[in-house]
């Protein structure tokens, strides 16, 4: 029996990054195709980088013709510059890239959005991870696994200054929240990523949703 195939999208990212690493190292897979904006200089026998003009995915539509497809596309309105712009990387792309998976029979469409997801949140960011979310349920893929992780602690290659003050007392506050407060605990990007690869070796069908916390206790078992 042949191993399996992958794509990842957001491959750049705090948690794209970690989960290329876990899925080269858990070694399921025979070829793992990145798509990025730049080179990001993957170099494994296993990998296959195409560097791509998003706003163009239907012509690299042929690389969706693999088991799994890894969404890990997201951005700030402060890199973006705009909110039309985070638009685009944070539901466009997604819906895309979704709709291309679904055209090749993808096994499972795996996607991060956030805590808070909700198309009806008076917050701009909130607001577009519940429309994505909203969107992909729509389409009916065979089996979609959504992420949803509180605060994301790692060593990001952005700069910000919000995330940066609160992982310097997430520690602190991970011992207080406890009981029904536990899933706005922060959890690294690392635990995320591998709650994606195990989440990818189930057979789950339908639509899965991950709070916080249960990434972590995903994590928490693989590790």
């Amino acid at each position: 029996m042949s191993k399996k195939t992958a794509l990842v999208l957001g491959a750049t990212g705090l948690i794209g990054s970690e989960l290329v690493k876990i899925l080269i190292q858990q070694n399921k897979y025979e070829k793992i195709h990145l798509l990025v904006r730049r080179s990001i200089g993957v170099n494994h026998s296993t990998c296959e980088e195409h560097v791509i003009d998003f706003d163009h995915l239907d012509e690299y539509s042929h690389l969706f013709h693999v088991t799994d497809v890894f969404c890990c596309l997201g951005t700030t309105i402060k890199t973006a510059k705009s909110k039309e712009a985070f638009r685009k990387v944070d539901y466009v792309y997604p819906v895309e890239a979704a709709k291309l998976s679904k055209q090749f029979h993808v096994d499972k469409f795996l996607i991060v959005t956030a805590m808070g997801s909700n198309p009806k949140s008076p917050i701009f960011y909130n607001r577009v991870k519940g429309e994505v979310e909203e969107t992909l349920r729509m389409l009916k893929l065979r089996s979609l696994h959504i992420f949803r992780p509180s605060l994301l602690l790692g060593d990001r290659k952005e700069f910000r200054l919000g995330e940066k003050l609160m992982g310097m007392v997430s520690h602190l506050l991970n011992v207080i929240l406890v009981g029904p407060l536990r899933p706005y605990r922060a959890i690294e990007a690392n635990k995320v990523a591998l709650a994606m690869a195990a989440s990818a070796n189930t057979n789950k069908t339908g639509v899965n949703i991950y709070p916080s916390h249960e990434i972590e206790r995903m994590a928490n078992e693989v590790r």
